[in-house]
């Protein structure tokens, strides 16, 4: 999924209660954490439902970070599949320069979700960060 196209999805639904029931949906399609990373390291403070977040380095020139998570709670699992969706195979640096918080803006969920959920939000997208920063360090 890309930026272009997740926009025209959003734009293609009709009201929010929709758009809710899609975002529940890219949820559902989440690849199973494996129980070995719901961990007190992998779990994403400032979340009010409980959400744990891991990657793992694809090999490459350059590598690629891909993420796992996910959620006790259905729409947030599903803003994770938002973020995974959009984050997940690139490099440390492209993710870096992505400008998840517009795309929030853009797709209107930052007047839609609540204000609990739009600091875990944020609290994931620090978290995938801080992942990508590492990556870099760690590659230098």
């Amino acid at each position: 999924m890309d930026t272009q196209e997740l926009i025209e999805t959003f734009e293609l639904l009709g009201d929010w209660e929709e758009r809710y029931r899609y975002l529940i949906e890219l949820g559902r399609k989440l690849p199973p954490l494996p129980e070995a990373e719901r961990t007190e390291t992998n779990k994403v403070r400032g979340c009010m439902s409980q959400v744990w977040l891991t990657h793992r380095v694809v090999p490459g020139t350059p590598p690629r970070l891909e993420f796992l998570g996910d959620s006790d709670a259905h729409i947030v699992k599903g803003l994770i599949a938002l973020l995974f969706g959009l984050l997940s195979g690139k490099t440390a640096q492209e993710i870096l320069a992505t400008d998840v918080s517009g795309l929030f803006e853009r797709l209107g969920l930052e007047n839609h979700i609540s204000m609990n959920r739009r600091n875990g939000f944020y609290a994931m997208v620090e978290r995938i960060r801080q992942m990508a920063q590492a990556q870099m360090a760690a590659a230098a």
